[in-house]
């Protein structure tokens, strides 16, 4: 089966605290089905002075997301949208939103 959300592509979340934000996927972990959205599930954490952090303190990241919780953002149709899978004349699979029919690809 295909991969219907990878990096950079614009999402939407649906669910959870971020619920109607919008931003871009950093990171994809397909094995454990999460995302990581830039500025989305934003998290501080207190960390002790270290090499990458030399002077430690309060660091703010993001921590993934599951991807039902995500939805592909259409420009087209100014929406989120679910993506489908369709082959082209040469046989190459694309990703086509349901809304407008874009490929994404």
């Amino acid at each position: 089966m295909g991969q219907r959300i990878k990096p950079d592509d614009r999402v939407v979340v649906i669910a959870g605290r971020d619920k109607g934000r919008q931003g871009r996927v950093l990171k994809v972990f397909r094995e454990e089905e999460r995302v990581i959205v830039e500025g989305i599930n934003v998290v501080r954490r207190h960390t002790k002075p270290s090499q990458q952090h030399p002077e430690g303190g309060i660091i703010e990241k993001e921590l993934p997301i599951h991807v039902s919780n995500v939805m592909p953002w259409d420009d087209d149709a100014q929406a989120p949208t679910r993506v489908r899978f369709q082959r082209d004349d040469e046989g190459k699979k694309s990703r086509v939103t349901v809304k407008s029919g874009k490929v994404l690809d």
